[in-house]
């Protein structure tokens, strides 16, 4: 089953102002003395450059660029177009076309290739390359990491090493409490025995492990 054709009111207005616009154009360029094929060449530049400045304005818009100089020729085109529509819309007199005018029609095309120009001819707008992160306080401060220390050479096998003695063990803190308790044990044994308390003796009278023991008589010595 063929398919519905389908007209889209959008585009038909479109024509049917520019073929107007073309029409207007093309009148008011042959009442300013240009005759035959000049006057209809007026309404293709004023439209080219129309279209051209509008490409001109979405392309620097899509790469973040100024669209001043688009949008100067831009409404340069539309003034041109538009100011044909309101001339000949019965405001200007077609057989008696003022100078200033004829002036403005006749030098159309210098303007109009200037204009063209520029906008095909200027330079894309190119983002510039980020710059390089500057290094951080903390990453410049960073030196560079020691050299590990040279291995010193094996010692050979018919030098004996000396080996070197065990740490002694550390001795449990005592407190003073005990302490005391412990010198007035010694100074009984003392008194009965006339010798001095041994350690066994005096971890089996205070009742302690080995270790405090020896701290103990450490401290009573």
């Amino acid at each position: 089953m063929p398919r519905k054709l389908r007209v889209d009111a959008v585009l038909v207005q479109a024509v049917i102002a520019g073929a107007l616009s073309f029409a207007h154009l093309h009148d008011l360029a042959a009442a300013a003395g240009q005759s035959g094929w000049k006057a209809w060449a007026y309404p293709v530049s004023v439209d080219l450059l129309l279209v051209a400045a509008w490409r001109r304005l979405r392309i620097l818009r899509t790469d973040g660029a100024p669209v001043r100089a688009a949008w100067l020729w831009f409404a340069v085109a539309l003034s041109a177009s538009l100011g044909a529509n309101i001339a000949t819309a019965g405001l200007l007199d077609l057989d008696h076309v003022p100078g200033w005018l004829s002036i403005l029609v006749a030098g159309w095309p210098a303007l109009a290739f200037l204009g063209g120009t520029l906008l095909v001819h200027a330079p894309r707008h190119q983002t510039p390359a980020p710059a390089p992160a500057p290094e951080s306080s903390e990453t410049a401060s960073v030196e560079r990491a020691p050299e590990p220390a040279p291995v010193p050479e094996a010692v050979e096998a018919s030098e004996p090493v000396p080996a070197l003695p065990a740490p002694a063990p550390a001795l449990p803190a005592v407190p003073a409490a005990l302490v005391a308790h412990a010198r007035k044990v010694a100074d009984d044994h003392y008194a009965r025995t006339g010798t001095a308390i041994d350690t066994d003796t005096l971890r089996v009278r205070l009742g302690v492990p080995a270790q405090l023991a020896d701290a103990i008589a450490a401290q009573l010595a």
